[in-house]
This record gives C-alpha cells, structure tokens and sequence, in this order.
C-alpha cells in the first residue's frame, strides 16, 4: 500500500477553512465531487480522515474539509482547552458552534476550491464521520446545491442519545434547559428527516458493530426508516467488528488503513459509485 504522504494530494485554505484534496486517478476536471469531515473523536483531522477513507477507486475529486475547532483550527490551549469547553458544556461549546460554523462555511469554502483548482463537475456527494456526518447531514438539510448521494459513518445523527452517552461515560448528567434543547433539535436529523427528504439525496450509515447502541445504532435505524417512508433511498450497514473510531487515537496524523476502515471505505465506494 502506498504510502499516505506519498500520495498526490492538495492541501490548503479555502475560506478560512482547511482542506485537503485526493484527486480521482483520470484527472478530470469535470468528474464528480465528494465533500467529507472527520469526526471528533480518531481520524480526527482532515489529512487522518482522508488516509482512513480515501474512497479509492472513485472517479471524482475528494475534498476533506477541517472542521471548526479541531486540527488546524484548535483553540490557544489545545487538546487541553478543547476537553475544558467540553466539560463545561459540550452542547453550547462544541456541537453547537461547530456544526453552525461547519454547514455555514460548506458552500463558500467549495466555491472557492472548485475555482482554485479549475474543477467543474456538477455532481456533487457528501460524506463523514461522528460529529462530520452531522455536519454532511446539516449541510444536506441547508444546501442549495444538488447533492447525488451520502453516506455518514459512525453517525451522529442525534444529539440528546449522545450527549446522555459521553455522561454515563464521564459520570455526569448534563443540564439542559432551552437554549441547549435548541441545539439539540438542529442536531435531530429523526425529526429533520423531512429537510433531508427534501434534498432527495440516496443515503448510506454505516454503524460500527461495536459502537454504542442507544448513542448510534437506534438513531440511525430512526433516520433510516423516516427517510424510506418518505420515499427516499436509505440504508443502515453495520460493519463488523468497528468501534466508533475508524483508527486509534489520537487520531491527529495519517495512519494506516485499519480492517474497519478499509470496510467501511469499500461500502461507501460502492454507493457513490452507482449513485454519483
């Protein structure tokens, strides 16, 4: 296997937003683009989520975005500061101004790639894991482009079942009231699934075998079954033995493909390709 940073790749900023590139091996400027964000947890940068799902074999150009407050991006403080916002409240810290940010920065920070790099492919897929599968699916519910297909891996597609997770984790209830509860429901993509009806797009989630049941599994069943009764192509893929992180932490560099990834990279190939 070749070496990830051997790899022909374009890194830089778009928009204020950090990216990396893996071109399709054609070349071609008008081949489709698939736009994907890592997840909070490992691969947990642009460059790591791109060595663990490169989407190899895909004809079309796949740009890995950073999202807001991780990998370039971190707050003064780092790792340190990012665990301190997220004792405090996770809610209001991190989900909330990161998916705000995520879905509000995609269409500005595309626009600009696509102008730096010549490419000019109108079919467009979006992709990601954990915290980026709720940004790929809040941009699905906003965007005004067409987007042609999906797929979210380890996804957050609620928020509630998760945050009551990482509580039982760290012993702690976490406090809502209405301004957190608001959050909440911009990151409810059960009770979202008709904007996501709306936007038509064939949706793939894959789910790790070993991930959480109540945080992961049930919502994405739920996303499922509302976006199929609304005529809309969906489907949940648990991939065997995959924990929630697709590599081991921290997550921050290029590393190689683990057995769960490389699965979960083979089934998003596969969907995109028939649908893109």
């Amino acid at each position: 296997m070749t070496n990830f940073a051997e790899r022909e790749q374009y890194v830089g900023t778009a928009a204020g937003v950090p990216y990396l590139i893996l071109p399709p091996a054609s070349g071609r400027t008008e081949a489709p683009i698939v736009v994907g964000w890592h997840l909070f947890d490992a691969p947990r940068t642009e460059s790591a989520f791109a060595a663990a799902m490169p989407l190899d074999g895909l004809d079309a150009w796949r740009i890995y975005l950073g999202l807001p407050l991780c990998g370039a991006r971190k707050p003064a403080g780092g790792d340190e500061e990012v665990m301190r916002l997220g004792m405090e409240d996770a809610v209001r810290n991190l989900y909330g101004p990161v998916q705000d940010q995520a879905v509000a920065e995609f269409e500005p920070a595309v626009a600009a790639i696509k102008a730096e790099h010549g490419l000019t492919g109108d079919r467009l897929g979006l992709f990601g894991g954990s915290a980026g599968a709720a940004a790929a699916l809040g941009v699905l519910a906003a965007t005004r482009l067409p987007v042609a297909a999906a797929v979210v891996v380890s996804p957050l597609t609620q928020l509630r079942p998760l945050v009551a997770a990482n509580g039982r984790l760290y012993g702690i209830v976490y406090p809502w009231d209405a301004g957190s509860e608001a959050i909440a429901d911009k990151i409810d993509f059960v009770a979202r699934a008709p904007e996501l009806a709306r936007a038509g797009a064939p949706l793939r989630l894959l789910v790790g075998e070993l991930d959480d049941a109540e945080a992961i599994h049930v919502p994405a069943f739920a996303v499922r079954d509302a976006l199929a009764g609304a005529g809309v192509e969906a489907e949940v893929t648990v991939v065997p033995n995959m924990p929630h992180m697709l590599v081991d932490p921290p997550g921050d560099e290029p590393a190689p493909q683990t057995d769960h990834a490389a699965a979960a990279d083979r089934l998003a190939v596969e969907w995109f390709a028939g649908r893109l």
